[in-house]
């Protein structure tokens, strides 16, 4: 059996994964730990398998002054939290990361994109990653993750605005767009994976095909208890609200991960003094 600790005690990702490993209690032992009051180094990581980290900063409105809380808690906190599971002996570290590190609203993410995060959520990430990479080695290794939107009943951010859309559109906009996205479920999956064989590298759990986001309205309108019906009425709004608005970009433009699955750690960053 595997013993897993996962931070994020009320996150989605993490409260989900736990669920999901406790499926399998001969196999696993997930516990859910809060690193909100609690500095890493008050934990004993002594006899844990795996680290999942998926707390975060995220979905906070950014202004001026809130990076250095996105830098304390997305970057220096994981630093510090992935060194002393090294130092406990963990066998392996994974980072719940995110595609905001390529900093696109729309376009198509490739093994040659290059990472060029535009959000204070985007840049502490990619901060993140390139502190605990320098850390892996035969007996550390570390998973860095970056999933593309996460839905599922219950998921925050963009597929919590669009179950608000849902609810307040008379049909389902007949749209066709293109945004990699994964299910809770599968990224549960994804992860399960991982742990069962760990690999060193950055990795890109999705969907095997991308999903339109009218896809995800009528599973919205499904779960209100809804008959969605398909509509083509709004799609000349539509086609000018991603053309002219931010909004309308991320939520009907085309983001995708093009044959993307794996790449190698990211070059590694010095510490900041």
């Amino acid at each position: 059996m595997k013993r897993i600790l996962i931070t994020g005690e009320h996150s989605y990702i993490g409260t989900s994964l736990a669920a999901y490993l406790n499926q399998f209690p001969e196999q696993y032992a997930a516990e859910l730990i809060s690193l909100r009051d609690a500095a890493p180094d008050s934990f004993d990581f002594h006899g844990v398998d795996a680290i999942v980290h998926a707390a975060a900063i995220v979905h906070r409105k950014e202004t001026k002054t809130t990076q250095p809380l996105y830098d304390a808690v997305n970057r220096d906190l994981t630093a510090a939290l992935a060194k002393k599971a090294k130092r406990d002996g963990v066998k392996q570290f994974l980072f719940m990361s995110t595609m905001s590190v390529y900093g696109m609203e729309t376009g198509t993410v490739t093994k040659d994109t290059v990472p060029a995060p535009k959000t204070q959520y985007g840049r502490s990430k990619l901060s993140a990653e390139r502190r605990i990479a320098p850390l892996s080695d035969d007996t550390f290794c570390v998973t860095i993750l970056r999933p593309p939107m996460v839905f599922g009943p219950g998921a925050k951010g963009n597929p919590a605005r669009l179950r608000k859309i849902a609810e307040r559109l008379p049909f389902c906009p007949d749209f066709s767009n293109r945004r990699s996205m994964v299910s809770i479920e599968t990224l549960c999956e994804a992860i399960r994976s991982s742990i069962d064989a760990p690999r060193a590298g950055v990795f890109f759990p999705q969907e095997p095909s991308p999903v339109a986001t009218g896809t995800l309205i009528e599973r919205a309108m499904r779960e209100q208890g809804r008959t969605p019906k398909r509509s083509k009425l709004l799609n000349p709004a539509i086609r000018l609200l991603r053309t002219c608005t931010r909004v309308g970009k991320k939520a009907f433009g085309d983001l995708v991960y093009e044959n993307l699955r794996e790449l190698p750690l990211p070059d590694g960053e010095e510490e900041a003094q």
